[in-house]
């Protein structure tokens, strides 16, 4: 890993902030009945992916932690996989928006899942 400096230069990081900021462009236009339920989660689950990418990355020194960090990331990327259906069956975003939103964060999932299968490359 002697390119990645930063958990800011894995790409999987990246692409979790592209879509965590989709996310909050595509629900401002969700009624506002929905700003403190549905709107709110999505927008936590999306933020939390990239967030929990970066404390994983601070714990690479255990790599229990650090593959703990790493689940709890896919677990955030699948709850926003979830809240992007239900804005789907909301009508709220349209099939082909919703589809292409969770086939990139299944992206993420796979790219989560081999450095936890990898996670030793990570931790020094």
């Amino acid at each position: 890993m002697e390119y990645v400096q930063s958990y800011k230069d894995l790409h999987v990081y990246r692409l979790a902030r592209v879509l965590s900021k989709k996310v909050f462009e595509i629900t401002h236009s969700f009624p506002k009945e929905e700003r403190y339920s549905l709107t709110d989660q999505m927008r936590r689950s999306s933020r939390s992916v990239g967030a929990q990418i970066a404390e994983s990355w601070a714990k690479r020194k255990y790599p229990r932690h650090f593959v703990s960090k790493l689940t709890d990331a896919d677990g955030e990327q699948l709850e926003t996989q979830h809240w992007l259906e239900v804005s789907v069956d909301c009508l709220y975003i349209s099939r082909e928006m919703g589809d292409d939103l969770i086939s990139q964060y299944n992206e993420i999932g796979k790219m989560l899942n081999s450095m936890i299968n990898k996670s030793e490359s990570f931790c020094n």
